[in-house]
């Protein structure tokens, strides 16, 4: 930055000065901000993780029993059962913010609380292997939305945490180094500036104590001989 047009004068040199400071205070904060950001994500995906691993159980489990279910009951049985569902679900988002990340929060409701509400069909013309399958798709929604939601919100943190670690490092190997050359220029600019009008002072100094010496010595020339011509007389 040194290189730039900058005017090396004292109030540039306390602007800059100042600038210095609000970026090493903006760098540790956000170098803070991306550590925070990092040990929140890590536990995201761990959690993301544990609950990946059950989800697919549950689906796994629910996909074999309605495997089983369609190889016991005949097809048009099976689509009539599942037609009409009697339990209707409703899903709400929301927003937390996590360190400036707006991550989602997910809920849902069902229009009755009776758990067994979630069979439309009569119980005595299907499988209990498609009931095992309706309830495990029941038991495995919670997670599978939770899921959503931690996916999502690791997707924004990972995100943020890469606009965030670009910033540190264009402060802390761009910016601050820029700022404390120009210092460093400025600083000199103005030693140099100083020494040299001490320089010129002194010179000045010398030739005035020069020309006071001369006039007194002319001063004193002139005098002389009237005392001479005094003393004669």
């Amino acid at each position: 930055m040194a290189k730039k047009q900058v005017n090396p004068t004292r109030m540039e040199l306390t602007r800059q000065k100042r600038k210095l400071v609000t970026a090493k205070r903006g760098h540790k904060l956000l170098k803070d901000k991306r550590d925070e950001l990092m040990r929140q994500f890590l536990e995201l995906v761990r959690v993301n993780k544990d609950l990946r691993e059950k989800v697919e159980e549950g689906l796994a489990a629910a996909s074999q029993n309605f495997a089983l279910a369609r190889a016991t009951m005949q097809d048009p049985v099976l689509d009539t059962a599942l037609l009409a569902p009697s339990q209707e679900v409703m899903l709400e988002a929301d927003q937390k913010n996590v360190m400036s990340v707006l991550v989602p929060q997910f809920s849902f409701k069902t229009r009755s609380p009776d758990e067994s509400n979630i069979y439309s069909y009569g119980l005595s013309f299907t499988s209990s292997d498609l009931d095992g399958a309706v309830k495990s798709l029941a038991d495995v929604l919670p997670d599978l939305l939770k899921l959503a939601e931690v996916e999502k919100s690791c997707q924004l943190m990972a995100a943020e945490i890469e606009k965030t670690r670009r910033r540190v490092n264009a402060l802390e190997y761009v910016m601050i180094p820029d700022l404390q050359e120009t210092i460093k220029f400025i600083t000199m600019k103005l030693d140099e500036n100083e020494r040299s009008n001490q320089i010129r002072l002194m010179k000045v100094k010398d030739m005035m104590l020069e020309e006071a010496h001369q006039f007194e010595a002319k001063a004193a020339g002139k005098y002389e001989p009237d005392i001479r011509s005094e003393l004669e007389v």
